[in-house]
């Protein structure tokens, strides 16, 4: 017997996505945490640097430079992870999970909600799908609103990760997501919350395009050879075709705005960084896209699995 047709409710691409979230927040933080030590390292090297000058020009001798931090640096994600548990132990690896989760279930939400129930109440009794520049169009507006709407928990997300390089007298320490946004506007006013909003609307267009249009699409094609039906493993294909979409899409965007945010004063603004950018060959707008790719591509897979079993066994029953 055939499967029921059904369709997604509007809140299951959030629970979907935090769903993804759960899954791979212990790697995102892995990540910061090796990019922390890496950091650190340049730091000593540099403070070290500066007291061989000293030293020389003093007549004492050259302090020695610790081993301890570039040790770390070669530490990869595995060594990293058993440092962790071994030191805080395995919920150690979900610091900060509710500002990821309090972003899914506001970006996500929102940008899945509008592109998903607009497209089936386009394509409702109609003869086939929507074609794929419909999707872009729906994905940009879509991830726009999404983008927006999430920048307050964008915000505090970015904080609370952040919070663990600064010294213990200027952390935030923000107890949870809710409580991070309560201070932030408490302390610095309801306009602070939407700083960054501008960058954050144009990310979440190319990562909606990508993800859910590019979805969309690439499923079609897939079901279309008539080789595999609607299962998982369309679902992973599908999906992993999107992460990767996503992931070039957005990175020349994502190399801009590190240049931006680790400027001292060089840039007059995003076009003329650009510009700067393009001097150095097209490849400069994608420096970085494999650590990006392993951040986003996982997470992509992840939600849209998850988003279709919700859809196939909980989902709103249409005629076939």
């Amino acid at each position: 017997m055939a499967d029921e047709a059904r369709v997604s409710r509007w809140y299951f691409g959030g629970l979907a996505s935090c769903g993804a979230a759960c899954c791979t927040h212990p790697l995102d933080l892995l990540k910061a945490l090796v990019a922390l030590g890496a950091k650190g390292f340049r730091a000593e090297l540099a403070a070290a640097g500066s007291r061989w000058g000293a030293a020389l020009s003093g007549g004492t001798p050259p302090p020695q430079v610790h081993l301890q931090t570039q040790q770390e640096v070669k530490l990869r994600m595995t060594g990293m992870a058993l440092q962790v548990v071994r030191s805080d132990g395995v919920l150690a690896l979900y610091n900060g999970l509710s500002a990821s989760l309090c972003r899914q279930m506001t970006y996500s939400l929102t940008r899945f909600a509008i592109y998903e129930t607009v497209r089936d109440q386009v394509t409702k009794g109609s003869e086939g799908p929507l074609p794929f520049y419909k999707k872009v169009l729906l994905g940009s507006i879509s991830g726009c609103i999404g983008g927006f709407v999430g920048t307050p928990a964008d915000m505090v997300n970015v904080r609370m990760q952040n919070d663990m390089k600064l010294p213990q007298n200027q952390r935030r320490n923000y107890a949870h997501a809710l409580d991070g946004l309560y201070r932030v506007a408490r302390e610095e006013g309801l306009k602070k919350l939407f700083s960054g909003a501008t960058m954050a609307s144009s990310r979440g267009m190319l990562v909606t395009v990508g993800q859910l249009s590019c979805y969309d699409q690439a499923k079609q094609l897939v079901l279309s050879t008539g080789y595999l039906s609607d299962s998982i493993f369309t679902h992973f294909i599908a999906s992993f075709i999107a992460g990767g979409c996503a992931t070039f899409l957005c990175q020349p965007l994502d190399v801009l705005k590190t240049r931006l945010m680790n400027a001292k004063g060089e840039y007059r603004g995003v076009l003329h960084c650009a510009m700067e950018t393009a001097k150095l060959g097209p490849l400069a707008f994608y420096k970085g896209l494999v650590p990006a790719g392993i951040r986003l591509m996982p997470h992509t897979v992840l939600t849209f699995v998850f988003l279709e079993q919700l859809r196939k066994h909980f989902g709103i029953k249409v005629p076939s």
